[in-house]
């Protein structure tokens, strides 16, 4: 194989390095200008783009949680910017009153010719199908990967598994046995459907108020990429999950159920940052779950 001649030195006058491109100026103090303008302008772009979209929020909103959060056909054809969902964030409450509707709804039509407990059981089937199991997926994950995990490592890299191990699968047997059995005491088709609406709503606030208050565990995990909520997309989220509890349900039950979600909120918050030093989104998933599971429960007790 032979040499390649070693390269010419070329002086300050070669046309190499003298000559202009067309559209260059020759002027090296230019060029060294232009490229800071080009990221300017593919900043700009891109704030653009977000700006569009945060312009069509929260009607755009709405339907950006709904496509992420459900499995329900939207015909949304791409996928937001980054950044959008956490945009989209005080619209999660919203969310849960269509899925909480829904289970209402499949409970109230259930209960005319079954017992109240298979109606109980096909309400939350309904929940499930609708989200695809997103919540009760991240709750199975997140219990493996702190239950079976040595150190944090370990933990993120079990959370990554798609298969399901014991932790994960008992994790959502309780939650599931614990929600119907809510729904089943709770009887009467108005309590459950009012119950249903509020643990839903309020379930879904609890996802942002966590974004808030954790820094994402990984770079490059769903929970990550979503972007951090702004304080007043989570405040939005509260304010709104609160409203629709207090339609939803009794003063009483629902104080209840908002004391419940924050306690689920507030305690996997904490167990997430105790563990792997942030959230994910399987954290997220349990998260919504351990809201939902004891707002259930606090309506409950006061209904």
């Amino acid at each position: 194989m032979s040499e390649e001649p070693p390269p010419r030195e070329q002086g300050p006058e070669s046309p190499q390095t003298s000559a202009s491109q067309p559209g260059d100026t020759g002027d090296p103090g230019a060029a060294a200008e232009g490229a800071p303008e080009q990221e300017d302008a593919l900043a700009s772009d891109e704030a653009d783009d977000a700006d569009k979209v945060g312009e069509a929020l929260p009607f755009a909103g709405l339907a950006i949680a709904l496509s992420f959060l459900t499995r329900l056909p939207l015909g949304l054809r791409e996928a937001p910017p980054p950044g959008t969902l956490a945009r989209a964030m005080g619209t999660f409450p919203l969310v849960g009153v269509v899925v909480g509707g829904i289970g209402a709804a499949v409970y109230a039509l259930a209960h005319q010719v079954l017992p109240a407990s298979m109606a109980a059981l096909l309400a939350l089937a309904a929940t499930i199908l609708v989200t695809g199991g997103l919540h009760e997926d991240g709750l199975a994950d997140t219990a493996d990967g702190f239950g079976g995990g040595a150190d944090r490592e370990r933990k993120l890299l079990i959370m990554r598994d798609s298969r399901i191990g014991a932790f994960g699968v008992m994790a959502v047997i309780i939650s599931m046995a614990l929600r119907a059995t809510a729904l089943l005491e709770i009887g009467d088709s108005l309590g459950v459907g009012g119950a249903l609406v509020a643990a839903h709503a309020l379930a879904r606030a609890a996802i942002p108020v966590a974004m808030q208050a954790l820094v994402p565990a990984r770079a490059d995990g769903l929970g990550a990429m979503a972007g951090r909520p702004s304080a007043v997309q989570t405040g939005i989220a509260v304010t709104v999950a609160v409203v629709v509890a207090a339609l939803a349900l009794p003063v009483s039950a629902a104080l209840a159920a908002l004391a419940g979600a924050a306690i689920g909120c507030i305690v996997t918050a904490l167990l997430a940052q105790a563990q792997i030093g942030g959230h994910t989104g399987d954290v997220l998933g349990a998260v919504e779950q351990s809201a939902e599971t004891l707002a259930l429960i606090g309506a409950l007790a006061a209904l």
